[in-house]
């Protein structure tokens, strides 16, 4: 169990010591009304790192909330990299586009404004494809985002799934909300889904990390 001193202790040698993400903190806490739902640190961090491991050139991102997880993958991104980030409320995209600009990182990061489940097979007819996707949005719906994000990734490309242990609702039969049993669901749905290789790790509010396995023809991330 993490105590408190110890989530501390994380955050602060974790800690990416950037203005805009520092900025951007600040103002979702003043500004929203669910400043928790804020990625924050070590997570932003972590995937930084994953993102300059897997050099993906297309990342696929449900949930967006004020941009926190955007920059921080964009941190991680090649110059030539894109990041594709859906938000069904458009109330924080003054906040959104914002702290994008601030991070320089506005022509890279592209901000879709809609439900995922019909933004994303829109993506699709226009032959979109990525090699990382990141979840973060409508806990009910992961299962369903996941299905149809697998329609869109490349083989050798990975799916990361935030708060998939919702505080430890998931472990506990007590917990029947839509939110848990959404979450249940989706740790079940990928643990036995043979196209993929799947781990789950207690960072955060828990992550699932994805690889959708099949043969891959040169260098999938380009």
């Amino acid at each position: 169990m993490i105590t408190e001193m110890l989530e501390k202790y994380l955050h602060d040698h974790s800690r990416q010591k950037e203005p805009v993400l520092e900025w951007l903190e600040r103002e979702t806490h003043y500004r929203c009304v669910h400043p928790r739902m804020l990625s924050g640190e070590p997570l932003g961090s972590f995937l930084s790192m994953l993102v300059k491991m897997i050099r993906p050139r297309n990342i696929l991102e449900i949930g967006t909330f004020t941009g926190y997880s955007s920059i921080c993958m964009g941190r991680g991104l090649s110059p030539e990299g894109r990041i594709d980030t859906i938000e069904i409320f458009d109330e924080h995209n003054d906040l959104i586009i914002e702290a994008f600009r601030r991070s320089g990182l506005e022509s890279q990061i592209h901000l879709h404004t809609g439900n995922a489940l019909e933004v994303i097979p829109g993506l699709r007819e226009k032959g979109y494809s990525c090699q990382l996707a990141y979840i973060d949005g409508n806990k009910r719906e992961y299962c369903d985002y996941y299905r149809e994000v697998k329609k869109v990734l490349e083989p050798g490309g990975y799916i990361i799934a935030d708060n998939v242990l919702w505080d430890g609702k998931v472990a506990d039969p007590k917990y029947k909300d839509p939110q848990t049993a959404g979450l249940r669901a989706y740790n079940i749905l990928v643990l036995k889904d043979p196209e993929v290789t799947t781990v789950l790790l207690p960072l955060g509010d828990g992550l699932s990390i994805c690889r959708k396995d099949g043969p891959v023809s040169g260098n999938p991330t380009g």
